[in-house]
């Protein structure tokens, strides 16, 4: 009896432990996201301790976790062809729409690229494999989902070359007459890191003479923008918010940038971007999130800068102030470049700011933007669209975003 009930306390505390996250009752659905979350959490427990154990790098088994039962084959639909091929040698999925009777009639254009933190997802998983197959079908596009190399088999910047190699060889004129796309209706598109690389390489692509063929969209969603501020009203509400933790982003990061991770603590804190740091004056300023966010977004935060830092960090972890890695931080001059813009942000993701912010530069810049934001929304809702982690503010993040495009490519 007595073991009984100890082994039944450990089961509840483990169930409590999982299960229950406080969470505001303005957020989609909270007890499921609850349950979402604890998987997620077991997930990344697990391949902790296989890579404590040596058994390999803990973002290897925690993508193979997330991707189990999810990878599929390419299948087709009685609207839309799916193919798995390779452009310039990275592997992609192309979704091509087959509604077209008049060979006159050229499709639209969307290369997309999948998040999961530079180290997680792919374009064969379920969720990535619905949202194109959709696009294509409502917007009759040809779709390139882009299966770009992740952490740890390569740390930044490859995973933007692999994208660019690719949006480079979808917007030669002979590949786009092949796929009958009009190269005058051809987006960028991309969710959280994907996002951040969308935006990365949409900045490469407009500055790029040799690319005749330019973008005429691009669609962003929560995208993360920059690693060197922490402490953003978004960073600091949004903390201990599933699914994406402020600690978990800061070293998602920092694995991307090939960075120790024991440089987290230092991120949480900002002590890489600190007064005394003179590497990290000009970002301050262009970061300055009380001037770029509406009063509705600062909610009573203060900012958080340190009057001395750790200079280590900016000088062993230097991609940190690359505007590669920071779209948000890139000059004025290049914003003008950019085309027309569509930015998704959730209230309850610590990367919200990040868009609010983008697109605040962006309309600075004189580049028209839309900003669509969710108050129910949490970071990767737009994913969990679909059975069985069916949200409803997923459903409805999906189909504002493809009306866009719709409307707009």
């Amino acid at each position: 009896m007595k073991a009984t009930i100890a082994f039944l306390s450990v089961v509840t505390a483990l169930t409590a432990y999982y299960v229950y996250v406080p969470l505001p009752s303005t957020v989609s659905e909270p007890w499921k996201l609850m349950l979402l979350d604890a998987a997620l959490r077991i997930a990344q427990d697990v391949s902790n301790i296989a890579h404590w154990m040596g058994l390999g790098h803990y973002q290897t088994f925690l993508n193979l976790a997330a991707n189990f039962l999810e990878e599929l084959g390419p299948e087709s639909t009685e609207t839309v062809k799916v193919e798995d091929t390779a452009f310039d040698g990275v592997q992609v999925r192309v979704f091509e729409a087959g509604k077209n009777t008049n060979d006159a009639e050229l499709k639209r254009g969307v290369i997309y690229i999948h998040g999961g933190g530079w180290a997680l997802g792919s374009a064969r998983i379920r969720s990535y494999d619905y949202i194109c197959k959709k696009i294509a079908d409502v917007l009759n596009a040809v779709v390139v989902s882009v299966e770009y190399r992740l952490v740890p088999e390569v740390y930044f910047p490859e995973q933007i070359h692999d994208v660019l190699q690719v949006a480079k060889h979808f917007l030669l004129l002979e590949v786009l007459a092949k796929y009958s796309v009009d190269p005058h209706r051809v987006a960028i598109s991309g969710d959280s890191a994907g996002g951040n690389l969308a935006a990365a390489v949409s900045q490469q692509l407009a500055q790029d003479r040799s690319v005749t063929t330019r973008l005429k969209l691009q669609a962003l969603i929560y995208p993360a923008l920059q690693a060197l501020d922490f402490n953003t009203p978004s960073y600091q509400q949004n903390m201990d918010i599933p699914i994406l933790y402020r600690s978990v982003m800061a070293r998602f990061w920092l694995e991307y940038l090939k960075g120790d991770t024991s440089f987290v603590k230092p991120l949480l804190v900002n002590n890489h971007t600190s007064f005394d740091l003179h590497e990290a004056a000009a970002v301050r300023a262009i970061l300055n999130w009380t001037s770029l966010l509406p009063p509705s977004f600062k909610k009573g935060y203060k900012p958080v800068i340190q009057t001395l830092g750790d200079p280590r960090v900016i000088q062993e972890v230097p991609a940190l102030l690359d505007v590669r890695a920071a779209p948000l931080i890139a000059n004025k001059e290049v914003l003008q470049l950019l085309p027309k813009t569509y930015i998704l942000t959730c209230e309850h993701d610590v990367l919200r700011d990040d868009g609010i912010m983008y697109a605040k530069r962006l309309e600075e810049a004189g580049i028209e933007v839309t900003h669509d934001h969710y108050e129910d929304g949490f970071h990767g809702c737009m994913i969990f669209g679909t059975w069985p982690t069916y949200f409803s503010v997923g459903i409805r993040t999906m189909n504002n975003y493809i009306n866009w495009l719709y409307q707009n490519l």
